[in-house]
């Protein structure tokens, strides 16, 4: 936290600012409450120790809301040699969060920010919560069948326990933010913001403003004072979406925040420590951005720390039920529809379908489905055309194709009546193994004639 002490005695002062650094935090002090205020008007704080007889007067209580009125929600503890349970009351009345005795030892002023501390993480997390809340979005679902999505899972969990930096990959829709958010409410952060920066919405000079803060008349139109994102995400998880499109004239002070966690505010000269845990996404190649010189190797690799790549909708076709399915209910019951199910052959379209948008394209499909649906179940009639018309264009016994094509129709029609992948190796006479890699094969294009009839494995 940011803490400014207000006491009228040097030694007080001086004390109170070496105890407060040894627990991690960062002080500045004023001899007055004008000075404080002035101090208010030029810099964020988190909490405010208040001396109750600053200037030599009872005027400590005072002061409270005047301090408040400047800086909305900031923490204030009034510290007083003449503690009474009358003067407490008083202080919580006028907007004090705690009082501290004088003298207090070195344990009490720990249990006293430790409790400001966890006021403060309590609300961000409540503001978190309440803006995720307002997004209204299906809960999400990181069960899986898929053998390269159950690696992804296990791998951000067991990093969501560290510290270390997480690059997330994979195409649009793939659900990179939502496991962003997943990796942050399993790590030891998770009571801190998630903070989110989009990298390409912004031009260059209003990205760096939005992640770093500026000072007034730092540039036209900085008519005050702002604080960034890195600062919002303290004690959190700061979230860089699409950061393969962050302009290169930022890429160096990204490193050094990763590196040193250093940064100043544009147009200011003093430097800042950032204390938060970064999570990264993209859908660019970051390697080819790196050899066409659009993104820094150094960069690249201070994020590449542990990577995961998400895997497309379409190598995943054991979870496109269950995931078809939550979406189903999770908007029948959003829009107050009688939707129970989906007929098979509604079914049967979406598990042929490639699903270019991924999850994105899914959920907008099912919604759109539950929305417009005439009984208690959706029918094919209810899907859009692209999507329903997909069962059309399935290879059939004796049409034109080459052999190749009509096992890899076969082999997707059981693996989508089945369970696991072991139950359809089993009905189809081979080893795991070896559908493992047929379907790694098809999906990655192969080489064979089957894959010019574009009825490939999903």
């Amino acid at each position: 936290m940011r803490i400014l002490i207000v006491d009228d005695q040097r030694s007080v002062r001086l004390a109170t600012s070496q105890g407060v650094r040894a627990f991690g935090h960062e002080t500045d002090t004023a001899d007055s409450g004008r000075v404080a205020l002035l101090k208010l008007q030029e810099e964020r704080f988190d909490l405010v120790l208040l001396d109750l007889n600053i200037e030599g007067r009872a005027d400590g209580l005072e002061y409270i809301a005047r301090l408040q009125k400047l800086m909305p929600g900031l923490a204030v503890v009034i510290c007083t040699a003449e503690a009474s349970i009358s003067t407490a009351v008083e202080a919580m009345r006028r907007g004090a969060l705690d009082y501290l005795e004088k003298p207090f030892s070195p344990e009490q002023l720990m249990a006293v920010l430790a409790r400001v501390e966890r006021t403060r993480r309590l609300k961000q997390r409540a503001d978190g919560l309440a803006d995720q809340i307002a997004r209204t979005a299906p809960h999400a679902d990181f069960s899986s069948e898929d053998p390269a999505m159950k690696t992804v899972i296990d791998v951000a969990g067991r990093a969501a326990t560290t510290g270390v930096t997480v690059l997330i990959l994979g195409e649009n829709g793939t659900g990179k933010s939502l496991l962003a958010r997943h990796v942050h409410e399993q790590s030891a952060v998770a009571d801190g913001p998630f903070v989110t920066v989009s990298c390409p919405s912004l031009s260059r000079e209003l990205l760096e403003s939005e992640l770093f803060g500026h000072v007034q008349g730092a540039f036209t139109g900085a008519v005050k004072d702002k604080w960034g994102k890195v600062d919002a995400a303290g004690g959190g998880t700061l979230f860089l979406d699409e950061i393969g499109e962050m302009p290169a004239e930022l890429q160096p002070k990204l490193l050094r925040l990763l590196q040193e966690r250093a940064y100043e505010r544009v147009g200011d000269t003093k430097t800042r420590t950032a204390n938060i845990r970064v999570i990264a996404a993209t859908n660019r190649d970051l390697h080819g951005a790196v050899r066409a010189g659009t993104f820094r190797e150094d960069l690249f690799y201070r994020l590449n720390v542990i990577a995961v790549t998400m895997p497309p909708l379409r190598d995943r076709p054991m979870d496109l039920p269950r995931l078809t399915n939550s979406f189903l209910r999770f908007f029948a019951e959003e829009s107050g529809r009688p939707v129970l199910g989906m007929s098979p052959p509604a079914m049967a379209a979406v598990l042929a379908h490639t699903w270019p948008g991924n999850l994105r394209e899914l959920r907008n499909v099912i919604e759109r489905a539950v929305i417009l649906a005439r009984g208690t179940q959706l029918e094919l009639g209810d899907l859009p055309a692209e999507v329903a018309a997909t069962r059309a264009r399935s290879v059939e016994l004796g049409a034109l194709v080459p052999l190749e094509a009509l096992e890899q129709e076969h082999v997707r029609r059981v693996i989508a009546r089945t369970v696991k992948l072991e139950d359809a190796a089993d009905i189809l006479g081979i080893d795991i193994a070896t559908l493992y890699r047929k379907r790694k094969r098809w999906a990655a294009g192969g080489d064979s004639p089957g894959t010019a009839a574009k009825a490939k494995l999903a």
